[in-house]
């Protein structure tokens, strides 16, 4: 192991501790300055009582996988010797940048440690960008991106970035990515409308692709995003098929087609300019399933029937309650795992940014009658800061476990997933159960009635990283006006209260004494309906400072219409609250405003998939 790789590794162990060297190491500390000033922080944050992280969806508590200044779109593939290869996108300076180029690193302990990443493309070369990886049965990992091979640098006579212009090229590696093929072959891009319509009128293509390769029935398939305009704007999808790459050695035998037939692409018109960053995975069947960034605040997503030569018209990924899964303007991820189930990366939010990609979102698939129907989502990983943007995952499988891959652009890492997560999510379509782990209070519909008062557990300090739930179910026969669900407040003000608001949502508000919080359930479509019963959970999760309801077994997500002129929710239907908040513990007694058809509270968080087991065997729904 070299010395540089030996302080690189020492750079990670700091990561715990917050103490960031890399600035320093760029102006001049030696290698031996840089170990001895980890070993003092490390020394230093013992001394003043400094904790190590434990919750793993914090993503410091990630193993740092190795790059220059910049790393983006971190993928693996698993080689047949149970190494990982890691491919990324890299250089010294910023996105975009000229030092920009595609480099693989290889893990023997499933990501804790990483070889030092060597070039798949030099520094010194055309950018080099966005690879995506695939290992075929012979053992040969391809590697697929983009390459400015034109030396297009400059645009109506101003420099440009060119990390998205020029040739889409592949290489290939037989030691597992030690070494890679000298020669770099290109694909075979027909000029399409899409093309034509840019600045170069189709002499150079606009183009990226952050999709892995995908392989069903025989054939290869390489997803990726073509641009009608630089930069940025007309996007559409396309995919390279090759139904030999699997079986055939000899590169110039290699067959390829440029998919779907015709001159358009993957995109409906009705969804705007951005329709970006399309990705897929085979169904069952060996259909495709597509999905896609917009700005609109959803996923799209689309389905070819016929090996990607035509697709059906796009609309929105949803929920099994066909509610759109929202997104802002960043990658969804689909994945496929071995059992043929499937994951989905995403944000749950309906902003139209390149911000709020934190916390990442997963949503468990199933199939359903030629399609993919997805589980109300959980939160899999969040960074303490809220303007840290994590993006541009992949998903690792083996041995029956599983690890997700994230970047934040300067930063990558791997994480392993709980497994719990992963089968609460494909669980929700399987028999419900009540949660019982964390139960500290558990009163039937009689012992919660109007006006009773009712012993109040202690709750775990937020400041901390502790959380809880609460867990009822309610009538209303009037909204005149606001009304009393619960209160444990005391008289300085700490503790917490629930209330149903005139607009019919549920509202909490919490107080330590100092600091404070509230939220609400969604209004316009989850409004706690007269004279009906709703089942409510509310969740403060003091990991990520988060609140969330979960109404009738459905996460509240701000339900905005996916389409202009539709009606119009929030952006948000989780909200945050300060990591000041903390004890928010008030009166030991709370008193029940209305009656309550039965009352749980849990001194952690309950995960989404609880919440809606518990909504699904109160009400004595089967799959």
């Amino acid at each position: 192991m070299s010395r540089t790789y030996r302080t690189a590794r020492f750079r990670r162990r700091c990561d715990t501790v917050g103490l960031s060297l890399a600035g320093q190491a760029r102006r001049g500390l030696t290698a031996g300055c840089t170990m001895l000033m980890c070993a003092m922080a490390a020394m230093s944050a013992a001394a003043h009582g400094a904790e190590a992280i434990t919750d793993p969806r914090d993503i410091r508590a990630g193993s740092r996988i190795p790059a220059e200044n910049y790393a983006d779109q971190p993928f693996v593939v698993v080689l047949p010797d149970g190494a990982w290869l890691c491919v990324l996108t890299t250089g010294r300076g910023k996105e975009g940048e000229r030092s920009q180029h595609v480099v693989a690193a290889r893990s023997s302990d499933r990501g804790r440690t990483w070889t030092a990443p060597v070039d798949i493309e030099p520094a010194g070369g055309p950018e080099a960008s966005w690879a995506v990886p695939l290992l075929a049965p012979s053992g040969r990992v391809y590697v697929f991106y983009d390459y400015n091979g034109d030396g297009v640098s400059t645009l109506d006579g101003r420099r440009i970035r060119a990390d998205m212009l020029g040739w889409y090229v592949y290489k290939f590696s037989d030691d597992g990515g030690r070494t890679w093929s000298p020669e770099r072959r290109r694909l075979p891009m027909r000029v399409t409308a899409c093309d034509r319509a840019n600045q170069w009128k189709g002499q150079v293509q606009v183009f990226w692709g952050v999709g892995k390769p995908a392989a069903s029935a025989g054939s290869v398939f390489l997803p990726f995003t073509k641009l009608g305009r630089y930069m940025l704007d007309d996007g559409e999808g396309w995919v390279f098929r090759s139904d030999n790459l699997l079986a055939e050695s000899d590169p110039e035998k290699i067959r390829w087609e440029l998919l779907p037939e015709g001159d358009t692409g993957i995109r409906a018109p009705e969804f705007g300019s951005v329709q970006e960053e399309h990705n897929l995975v085979p169904l069952s069947d060996g259909s495709l399933y597509c999905v896609y960034r917009t700005t609109i605040g959803w996923v799209a997503a689309s389905v070819s029937r016929d090996g990607a030569r035509t697709w059906s018209a796009p609309r929105f990924a949803a929920y099994a309650g066909d509610r759109p899964v929202r997104n802002p303007r960043a990658n969804p991820r689909v994945f496929r795992t071995s059992a043929g189930k499937f994951l989905l990366w995403f944000h749950n939010n309906g902003t139209r940014s390149f911000a709020n990609r934190n916390p990442a979102w997963l949503a468990g698939g199933v199939e359903a009658e030629g399609d993919i129907i997805w589980s109300e989502p959980e939160i899999l990983l969040y960074d303490p800061d809220p303007k840290t943007r994590m993006s541009y995952p992949d998903f690792i499988e083996q041995g029956g476990r599983f690890w997700v891959t994230e970047t934040q652009k300067s930063v990558a890492r791997v994480h392993e997933i709980d497994p719990a997560l992963l089968e609460g999510l494909w669980g929700q379509f399987k028999e419900p159960a009540v949660a019982r782990r964390g139960l500290v209070l558990d009163l039937p519909a009689g012992k919660c009635g109007a006006g009773m008062t009712v012993e109040w557990p202690r709750l775990p300090d937020l400041a901390r990283g502790g959380g809880f739930s609460i867990d009822f179910s309610v009538v209303v026969e009037n909204l005149e006006r606001d009304r009393a669900i619960l209160d444990t407040r005391a008289a300085d003000g700490r503790g917490l209260a629930l209330t149903v608001t005139r607009r019919g949502t549920v509202r909490l508000e919490l107080s330590d004494g100092r600091a404070a919080a509230s939220w609400e359930s969604d209004a316009d479509r989850l409004p706690l309906w007269l004279h009906s019963r709703r089942f409510v959970t509310v969740t403060v999760d003091g990991g990520p400072k988060i609140i969330t309801f979960v109404v009738d077994g459905r996460l509240c997500d701000g339900e905005q219409s996916p389409l202009p002129g539709g009606e119009q929710g929030r952006d948000f239907g989780w909200g945050r609250f300060d990591a000041a908040l903390g004890d928010v513990n008030g009166s030991p007694k709370a008193v029940v405003g209305v009656a309550l058809g039965g009352l749980r509270v849990y001194d952690r968080y309950l995960r989404t998939s609880e919440a809606v087991g518990n909504h699904r065997a109160d009400r004595g729904l089967r799959p």
